[in-house]
């Protein structure tokens, strides 16, 4: 019988290597030459490397890649897959463009530094023919490193790199198979990948949407970004250095009237943030945020399925606002990964539902259980903006929750946080969280109240 274990590292630069019809060059920045070096020590480099290079000057690099764009960068890896792939071309079409599926590998990294103070990230990026003299096909990630260390970093880089050549000469039959051979040993635990770009006739019939969201679904990220407007592009480029105004829910409604629930409850959020803010400061950037996690508390809940996580996201995306889909529930998880990429103000904008199933949670992964969770949501500048739930619609949601030991006032048929309270000892911590401004009631539009 056919083996069904999967080939290790060196067994797939080695395969690649004793493969006549596959020829590339290498070229990397960052985080030594760890995926060429695979090549060279496994033995047959002669049969895969035609060239391998590793631009670490700033003036050495623009003048090979050119020069305006930052060196970790989506544009500086597309500079490199352009110059690197045309020189290919040029020096071995003539002697071997007939039998040769050339490719070309590149990486621009920025791993840990000396004092680690740095974002460890970078952008990988190989461009391939599926067969000799063919067009080419692009393949661009995005990746986050989570080792502690350099040299665990560049170990990392050197797997996924010899993973991804891999996968896209013999792992293409379906998106789950490629994708599972590039992440093999190495993604999840050591690094994220939170971006693709699939490009050429290898890939044309891979819907990329369904790729990004099975990148959360697998693990493979703790998040992804899809745009209303323009190209999508990695969380940290929708997230740096910004103001941030995150809408969680779950956001089954997909007809006309939700879509301007929705619409109103990021808008509301953003406007309190800027009035926060001042006027002087840039507008927050705001987004609605999905979770590939089964979103009920209820035991055995499955998680939503890739085309329905699509379906919530498609309508979202229609009322003019981005999406961030993550893959963990919990607020204190949002808060976190945008917490990477800025260090300005995070504000939640939620239904009191929301806020309601957050003290209900008893959080028993967490050693500090509901203790813990509140302090990583609040310890970096966040706080709640709650708003306001009719009177019908909360006590709907309170009996399909099963949630007990809540009690309000109403003004005009609708409840504020500030008229919301909870029974002790847990109504003390809510009672508290108010009264020290981490939770902001809202109040409820003009345009919605019945005595306006």
């Amino acid at each position: 019988m056919p083996s069904t274990e999967k080939p290790d590292t060196h067994h797939k630069a080695l395969t690649l290597n004793l493969d006549a019809s596959t020829f590339g060059s290498f070229a990397e920045i960052g985080a030594g030459q760890e995926v060429a070096r695979w090549f060279l020590v496994v033995g047959g480099a002669s049969g895969t490397v035609a060239k391998t290079i590793s631009a670490y000057d700033k003036e050495v690099s623009d003048d090979l890649y050119g020069s305006g764009s930052r060196y970790v960068s989506k544009q500086r890896l597309e500079a490199m897959l352009d110059n690197e792939w045309a020189q290919l071309l040029a020096q071995l079409q003539k002697t071997r463009g007939s039998h040769t599926r050339f490719f070309s590998f590149v990486d621009t990294v920025s791993a840990r530094n000396f004092a680690g103070t740095n974002d460890a990230h970078g952008w990988i990026g190989l461009r391939f023919q599926s067969q000799p003299g063919g067009p080419p096909n692009d393949v661009l990630m995005h990746i986050n490193m989570r080792d502690p260390a350099n040299i665990l970093q560049q170990e990392a880089i050197g797997i996924l790199g010899v993973n991804l050549i891999y996968s896209a000469f013999y792992e293409l039959q379906t998106k789950e198979s490629f994708l599972e051979g590039v992440a093999q040993d190495v993604v999840k635990e050591r690094i994220e990948i939170d971006y693709i770009d699939l490009r050429g006739p290898a890939f044309e019939t891979w819907d990329r949407r369904t790729l990004l969201a099975y990148l959360v679904s697998a693990g493979f990220a703790e998040a992804v970004f899809f745009p209303s407007k323009g190209p999508a592009v990695a969380p940290t480029e929708a997230l740096y250095k910004k103001a941030v105004v995150l809408a969680p829910g779950y956001f089954g409604h997909v007809d006309a009237v939700h879509e301007q629930v929705h619409a109103r409850l990021l808008a509301s959020g953003i406007q309190e943030l800027r009035n926060e803010l001042g006027e002087t400061k840039s507008a927050p950037a705001g987004f609605f945020c999905l979770t590939a996690a089964p979103f009920k508390f209820t035991p055995n809940e499955p998680a939503p399925e890739i085309p329905d996580l699509l379906r919530r996201i498609d309508a979202l995306l229609a009322t003019g606002g981005d999406v961030l889909l993550f893959r963990q529930r919990e607020l204190y998880h949002m808060t976190a990964l945008v917490n990477r990429y800025t260090t300005a103000p995070v504000r939640f904008v939620v239904g009191l539902s929301l806020i309601i199933r957050a003290f209900e949670d008893p959080y028993g992964n967490l050693e500090g259980n509901r203790l813990e969770a509140l302090a990583r949501l609040f310890a970096q500048n966040a706080r709640i903006y709650a708003y306001p739930m009719t009177v019908a619609d909360l006590r709907e949601w309170l009996n399909a929750a099963s949630a007990s030991g809540w009690e309000w006032s109403e003004t005009s048929g609708w409840v504020s946080a500030a008229q919301l309270r909870r029974a002790g000892p847990l109504g003390h911590l809510f009672a508290y969280l108010l009264a020290s401004n981490f939770i902001v009631p809202m109040q409820v539009p003009a345009a919605l109240r019945a005595d306006a």
